[in-house]
């Protein structure tokens, strides 16, 4: 498999965003969990991305009950700064969950450790300055921000090294080309897409949007998009990306990530996350995906910001979100 660079660190071009078995889309068991771990590191993938919060500690402690014998294998990311309390960048609350995190994960080294969010209280040369304090005393490695402006970014690079940026990119969420993914390239920066398959969207799995749980991210942060009559809407653009798939013989979301690795090659790493073991193998998969020029205009034409009705975030959430703004959807 070839690999991809995140400052000092080499990784598979897609990693494994952790988050999905442990909370956020709909509960899963840790036999589960544990599987979607284990053959993600057998179908090839190096990068395994995670944070403090995530199922308030579960996700980092499942992480170093399964892959602690494989610790040599993978590159490990981690996120500090946010918690069930709220988002939190002062220094000495960076310091104790980055502790937290290296005892839950059972890891001596956090390769990647992000700033997950911003917080307004904390001047972001304050807590990265931390953050590079903490890589100086070998408790982590490369440093990295998450949602975050171009302005933050810029005011964090004055202070220290930055290796990877990562925000919500995809077909349908494309707030990164409003200028971050220009300031990523320029300065070296590697940039990371979470959420890359729409939360689902693009894979084609949310089919009735009535059935959701109250705790799901798609009923609560990421409501907009997936409101009935923004849905109804929106999911008539998976007949043209479905049509398309079956031309390279592959999956919808296969083919989404085919388009984001396309992208800038060798500077994007999209994290799709899962909890179903055989889409897990299927998006690895993607990088192996070889996308006609013609084709990549084909799907920027079909799904963007003008084809997309709703924003990406709520009001609120996205007012308390330190990134550049969406342009309005139809």
């Amino acid at each position: 498999m070839n690999t991809r660079r995140i400052g000092s660190l080499s990784v598979s071009p897609t990693g494994l965003g952790c988050m999905n078995v442990s909370f956020g889309y709909g509960h899963v068991d840790d036999e589960t969990g544990t599987q979607v771990l284990r053959q993600a590191l057998d179908a090839g993938v190096t990068f395994f991305d995670t944070a403090h919060m995530y199922g308030a500690g579960h996700n980092e402690t499942l992480i170093g009950k399964v892959l602690k014998p494989h610790r040599q294998k993978f590159i490990l990311a981690s996120k500090c700064g946010l918690s069930n309390d709220g988002i939190d960048g002062r220094p000495a609350t960076i310091r104790k969950q980055c502790e937290l995190s290296l005892t839950r994960m059972k890891t001596d080294v956090i390769d990647l450790y992000y700033l997950h969010r911003l917080d307004s209280n904390v001047p972001i040369e304050e807590s990265v300055g931390t953050m590079a304090d903490l890589a100086v005393e070998g408790k982590v490695r490369e440093l990295g921000l998450s949602e975050v402006s171009c302005e933050s970014l810029k005011l964090a690079q004055k202070e220290t090294a930055i290796s990877a940026v990562q925000s919500e990119y995809s077909l349908w969420s494309r707030t990164p080309e409003h200028g971050m993914l220009d300031l990523c390239a320029s300065t070296g920066v590697t940039f990371v897409p979470f959420s890359p398959l729409g939360r689902g969207f693009l894979a084609g799995s949310s089919h009735d949007v009535s059935t959701l749980a109250e705790d799901d991210l798609r009923a609560t942060i990421a409501r907009p998009r997936f409101e009935p009559d923004a849905y109804a809407h929106n999911v008539k653009l998976l007949k043209g990306l479905g049509d398309i798939a079956q031309q390279y013989d592959c999956t919808m979301a296969q083919i989404s990530l085919a388009w984001l690795l396309a992208v800038e090659e060798q500077r994007l790493v999209p994290i799709p996350g899962t909890s179903n073991v055989q889409h897990m193998k299927d998006n690895a998969a993607a990088a192996s995906i070889k996308l006609k020029p013609a084709t990549l205009m084909q799907l920027n034409e079909l799904i963007n910001e003008s084809t997309v009705q709703g924003t990406r975030y709520t009001v609120d959430r996205m007012a308390s979100t330190d990134s550049e703004r969406d342009v309005e959807s139809t």
